[in-house]
């Protein structure tokens, strides 16, 4: 048995974590090292892995166990939580070659698509850009082709409530970054009263969940309702109210701090900051969600994206040179792993 296999099978037992006796421990696979806060991961269709990088606005491509710049995204203004953020593949790639990515310029949050080699162009602008916290940053395509975009409330909690800010949404656009057909409204806006959307994600009957930061107390792993209010900041945690729509799911903010989202092999995992660790979260076929576990807690320190990959694995990447964390020999680094 390998270091890494040996590590996991420890930290099952720190967790209490049951492996089936006779089950063959998850391997776990450095892709990438040494690099800049990677904040997400997203496939290309040859299975090249693309990853973010948030302070130095860098794009990575991950293949074949080497690591090189593909992209370098201009007018990007890392301050605090804000930089290089989310990226997404067009499900059309084959054909029309796009990548979209989420970023904080100077003024605000943008979300730009290009071809690799070229300017990227910006298709959404306005979104409320903090000082230093709650950019947001997550970008995914959904199930039925459309753009998707997580945004914080950028430091006002009033953006979260009000339906003309673009901030403390998630947003649901077309590849132009027009406003979706069949949207709540006739504006970008799918569902409102977010705090700081980092992970979107949709599970194998297309159902749609977010990961939320929250404030003091709890932080969230919300199902995702077209028009759907979500109760920030009237409440953290469950509203008990009529007019807002409860969590799936919450954690104290030591245990998660959450950040990128999966679905994968019929579980949702979700990254956790503060609470280093991956959090294991299955998926009944009706939605509903069952007992969390966590995975590798304290093992890789501040984690930050969740991928599933094309080659049937689970990619994440951690966040230890963000300033909130001493890093360890190689990071940042992505990781793939089998279990």
């Amino acid at each position: 048995m390998g270091f890494r296999e040996s590590l996991l099978l420890a930290t099952a037992v720190v967790t209490g974590l049951a492996l089936t006796p006779g089950t063959a421990a998850a391997v776990e696979r450095d892709m990438a090292t040494n690099l800049a806060v990677p904040w997400d991961i997203a496939f290309l269709p040859d299975s090249s892995a693309l990853v973010t990088e948030r302070g130095t606005a860098r794009v990575l491509s991950i293949s074949g166990g080497t690591t090189r710049e593909v992209a370098q995204i201009p007018g990007v203004s890392a301050q605090g939580e804000g930089g290089l953020l989310g990226i997404a593949v067009s499900p059309s790639y084959a054909t029309d070659g796009y990548v979209f990515v989420y970023y904080t310029s100077a003024s605000d949050n943008r979300i730009a698509r290009f071809r690799l080699g070229e300017t990227p162009v910006p298709i959404v602008t306005g979104i409320p850009r903090g000082t230093s916290i709650h950019n947001g940053g997550a970008l995914s395509f959904g199930p039925d082709g459309l753009l998707y975009a997580g945004t914080g409330d950028a430091g006002n909690t009033a953006n979260a409530q009000n339906p003309a800010s673009l901030g403390g949404k998630v947003l649901r656009m077309t590849t132009t970054g027009a406003p979706a057909p069949g949207n709540p409204s006739a504006s970008l806006v799918y569902s409102l009263g977010h705090r700081n959307v980092q992970g979107l994600a949709w599970d194998g009957g297309g159902r749609m969940f977010a990961a939320e930061l929250g404030q003091n107390r709890l932080d969230e792993l919300n199902r995702i309702q077209p028009g759907g209010n979500y109760g920030w900041p009237t409440c953290e945690g469950a509203c008990n109210n009529p007019r807002f729509v409860d969590p799936a799911l919450t954690w104290s903010t030591a245990a998660a701090s959450p950040s990128g989202l999966a679905f994968h092999q019929g579980n949702l995992y979700m990254a956790a900051l503060r609470g280093q660790r991956l959090w294991k979260i299955p998926v009944a076929a009706d939605g509903a969600v069952g007992q969390p576990q966590a995975l590798f807690q304290g093992v890789y320190g501040r984690v930050r994206a969740a991928a599933s990959s094309p080659d049937g694995t689970l990619w994440f990447s951690t966040s230890n040179r963000d300033g909130r964390a001493t890093p360890r020999p190689g990071d940042d680094r992505v990781v793939s792993t089998t279990g």
